[in-house]
């Protein structure tokens, strides 16, 4: 009776796990996941059969289905339900709703500026250092993403609110192999040899660069990209925080040498296609065709991960197409700082099952069903890089992995009139003409009447 007993609870749990898994999007056990350490989690995971867990964020389709996919596994593994809601209308609502007590247990933000600011309210509850030396055990660049999730508390004391999860990068430079094979060209390894790799391409007769800063009412902001990761490439991370903050004035000399190294690629007629003069005027998403053109327009474009959906549809990734990281200085011994941004998951409502839902998260298979299905990047070093979707996604999250120093995109965390505004027409002016030290000053006095 016994052994006919056993016999039908092991032949039960397999029809079990066997209809669980039929809602898995990955088969467990199969494919190049991080099935032990999950498997290991699922053991002493909490059972919360009953318990619901609310997510709200700025994900739409396709992207929340991705998302529910990877969440599936927490399921499966605790018996709680996480039903996950998006809008494009997430940081009007999520500050409505945490003001009339109704927030979800996790709020996404795609950038820290509200969190921080919620924080302050008392509306976001600490993840505790045990998250934080997590993160900095076990993301690249760990530091950096701690800092980007510390704010100061309702007492001014900081505390690590956010959880980076789904993140981009913009310090990249796509070109053309095949037009790097035909004139012999390397691809560089310090900025020292990007610029000489520019210098010898004008020497040659072509074109280094493509460069755009169109974008109609938002027309100069892949200027400010440029002049952020030179910031990285020339300061100390320390310098590049004052500087977003205004701890330092926008004209300080170390930040108009920045803008002034900008001006050594785009303000030279000889270095990018259709000259200084063409820069401003140029549409941001026009701008890297001339890679692509018979002959080659230019040879290199700086511009984030996601140019590609600009690119003609014909140009096919490794063969037409290739990037490499925008490099560091030799001589400065700043290590690989790489600019970028990303979504932080930060906890509004705390429960047990959320405690468990954040524990997930540090899971690699919970951003390796993401890396497979989407453009979704981590930092995350235990992942199986194998795991990415296609090799310019590997590329990317090498890229990443690679990083000493990671940096939000510094606009995005400047006010709004600053960062999204007398930043972005200064750029414009500089790529006009105008000195960078008056550009700076006037920038300068913009966020100084801000604070008016």
């Amino acid at each position: 009776m016994k052994n006919l007993l056993k016999a039908l609870m092991v032949a039960a749990l397999a029809t079990g796990t066997a209809q669980a898994d039929d809602h898995l999007k990955f088969k467990p056990g199969e494919g190049p996941f991080s099935w032990d350490s999950y498997n290991k989690w699922s053991e002493s995971a909490p059972k919360l059969d009953g318990q619901t867990v609310t997510v709200f964020g700025p994900w739409l389709s396709p992207e929340d289905g991705f998302f529910n996919s990877a969440l599936a596994y927490f399921e499966a593994a605790t018996g709680a339900d996480v039903i996950y809601t998006g809008s494009d209308s997430f940081e009007q609502q999520i500050v409505i709703d945490a003001e009339a007590g109704s927030a979800p247990n996790i709020a996404v933000f795609p950038q820290p500026g509200l969190a921080a600011v919620m924080a302050a309210k008392g509306q976001l509850h600490p993840l505790g250092d045990d998250m934080a030396s997590w993160v900095k055990d076990n993301y690249a660049a760990g530091q950096s993403w701690v800092d980007l999730g510390t704010y100061a508390d309702s007492d001014g004391k900081d505390q690590m609110y956010g959880f980076f999860y789904n993140v981009n990068v913009k310090s990249l430079v796509w070109y053309s192999p095949e037009n790097f094979e035909d004139a012999d060209y390397e691809v560089p390894e310090t900025m020292e040899d990007l610029k000489a790799l520019t210098e010898k391409m004008v020497a040659d007769g072509v074109t280094p660069w493509c460069i755009g800063l169109g974008s109609g009412a938002a027309t100069g902001w892949p200027a400010t990209d440029w002049v952020e990761d030179l910031m990285l490439r020339t300061q100390s991370p320390e310098v590049y925080d004052q500087w977003t903050k205004n701890e330092i004035p926008f004209d300080d000399p170390r930040v108009v040498a920045a803008i002034e190294e900008f001006g050594w690629f785009s303000r030279d007629d000889k270095k990018v296609a259709g000259g200084a003069g063409a820069v401003a005027s140029t549409d941001f998403r026009d701008s890297p065709k001339g890679l692509f053109s018979s002959p080659p327009q230019c040879y290199m474009h700086r511009q984030a991960s996601f140019v590609p959906a600009f690119f003609p549809e014909d140009v096919e990734f490794g063969v037409d197409t290739n990037f490499f990281y925008f490099p560091s200085y030799a001589d400065k011994d700043l290590g690989n700082p790489v600019l970028g941004g990303g979504t932080l998951m930060a906890v509004t409502k705390p429960s047990d099952a959320t405690t468990a839902l954040m524990e997930f998260f540090k899971l690699p298979l919970a951003h390796e069903v993401l890396m497979a299905q989407t453009g979704f990047l981590t930092p995350h070093k235990g992942v199986q890089t194998e795991a990415y979707k296609d090799q310019t996604q590997r590329n990317l999250g090498d890229v990443l992995l690679g990083a000493t120093t990671f940096r939000f995109d510094g606009s995005d965390l400047m006010p709004g009139g600053v960062g999204a505004g007398t930043f972005w027409t200064g750029m414009v002016d500089y790529s006009g003409g105008k000195e960078a030290t008056t550009v700076a000053a006037e920038i300068q006095k913009s966020w100084a009447d801000l604070k008016k």
